[in-house]
């Protein structure tokens, strides 16, 4: 059994904005971005599997979505942020901290939710590196990731990300009247280290061509 007599609990996120070189995440607030998620999230360009494996949605009234939004604001566990492109300022989804157990070390990144212009592009990885080096750096010793075990999108990023599976909860909730047998992933602060390289080779300057990457995460990881 590992000794922690000297282990302090995690610390709580806070309204600090994140920043990476494509975007930053600031936390949610509907003032500044509930027009640019609506557009994102529920516009013409909208993903339209977007909401398929999220916990509620689509939303097809914007009272809804801004009371939808409101809640998430006033909410501290999970902790939203705002995923803002950091040139042009266009808002692209939310992600958030969730499962806030400071005196574990253990918190979850959850509630993904970007829009198609976001996905399959290096902002998607760095929202998820920067939410992963902050979880770190608040002194946490794990960081969770969960999902339906049939959203293969969501299962594949969490392989793609450097997430460990640990296996899957079956029937573990009930959702838009669906069993979810939810997959459970995790990285742990004496891997971080490594992975946290990995990303920063990924989304330095010189690993992209032409807007494709040179090398794969998972090349860099090995590497």
């Amino acid at each position: 059994m590992s000794n922690l007599e000297h282990w302090q609990s995690a610390k709580q996120p806070d309204t600090r904005t994140l920043h990476g070189r494509f975007i930053r995440l600031e936390k949610l607030d509907t003032t500044r971005h509930a027009d640019g998620l609506w557009t994102a999230l529920q516009g013409p360009d909208c993903d339209p599997k977007l909401w398929d494996y999220l916990l509620i949605g689509p939303f097809y009234e914007r009272s809804a979505f801004d009371d939808y939004l409101a809640g998430l604001q006033a909410s501290t566990d999970p902790w939203f942020y705002t995923v803002v492109d950091q040139q042009t300022g266009v808002i692209h989804g939310f992600i958030s901290l969730m499962s806030i157990m400071p005196s574990a070390g253990r918190i979850e990144i959850g509630h993904v939710t970007f829009g198609a212009s976001m996905q399959r592009t290096p902002k998607s990885t760095e929202a998820v590196y920067l939410l992963a080096k902050e979880s770190f750096a608040l002194g946490n010793r794990r960081l969770e990731w969960k999902c339906n075990a049939d959203n293969a999108r969501s299962v594949s990023a969490a392989e793609r990300f450097g997430f460990t599976f640990e296996g899957t909860f079956r029937q573990h909730m009930v959702v838009k009247g669906k069993n979810r047998n939810t997959a459970w992933f995790s990285i742990l602060d004496s891997e971080w280290a490594a992975l946290e390289q990995a990303f920063q080779a990924w989304l330095a300057v010189d690993n992209f061509k032409d807007g494709r990457q040179i090398q794969t995460l998972g090349q860099l990881r090995r590497a």
